[in-house]
């Protein structure tokens, strides 16, 4: 069967639905907030209950985080240089598609090295990321240590271990910092919200 010329158009130009229609319909601004900090930092708690508060406020948003990223689509990536930055580089395409979706990400990420962030960035827009560096010292995170992997890689049996034989790199100009040592979860959460008003990512109700 053969294609016409508008038929072949429409094959190569861009989707007829746009992300602004989209955002219109779900009534939201789509963005990213990348939580970024070393492992144990808290990230994955203030993510879910960022979630939690935004969905009370109607807003549609998905966390992506290493639960659902490097089980599942991420699972062939080593923790390697290499291995983390195309782990960041495949989820910031991700977040960027659900954007598209007109839909807010929430990503909880050690992501450690600043190239890396900043190709995020540029994947996503620089006006949609809002970067979140959750500052937390390396002392009360290997206190933390939940899962025991700052004992094994201390111990030698875990390699490029951020924090212990890999470095974490400060962010150079987060949108926000955040101190869960001296902080409460909730407040983080209250704050950043606040934050996201104030700079027109979430409606003022």
């Amino acid at each position: 069967m053969s294609v016409s010329f508008t038929e072949k158009q429409f094959l190569v130009e861009s989707f007829i639905v746009t992300r602004k229609q989209r955002e219109a319909l779900n009534g939201q601004k789509a963005f990213v907030v990348w939580l970024t900090g070393l492992s144990g930092a808290g990230k994955s708690t203030i993510a879910r209950l960022l979630e939690a508060e935004l969905f009370q406020q109607g807003i549609r948003t998905l966390v992506l985080d290493g639960d659902n990223t490097r089980q599942k689509i991420n699972r062939d990536l080593d923790f390697s240089p290499a291995g983390r930055s195309e782990n960041i580089r495949r989820i910031a395409e991700i977040a960027r598609l659900l954007n598209d979706a007109g839909v807010v990400v929430i990503s909880a990420l050690i992501s450690p090295f600043e190239k890396d962030r900043q190709i995020a960035r540029s994947i996503i827009g620089k006006d949609c990321f809002v970067e979140v560096f959750v500052n937390t010292s390396i002392e009360t995170c290997i206190n933390r240590d939940r899962k025991g992997l700052y004992k094994k890689a201390l111990n030698g049996e875990i390699k490029d271990f951020t924090g212990i034989n890999s470095p974490y790199e400060l962010p150079s100009s987060p949108c926000i910092t955040v101190d869960t040592e001296n902080q409460s979860s909730n407040k983080i959460v209250n704050d950043i919200v606040l934050w996201l008003k104030k700079n027109n990512y979430v409606k003022k109700k």
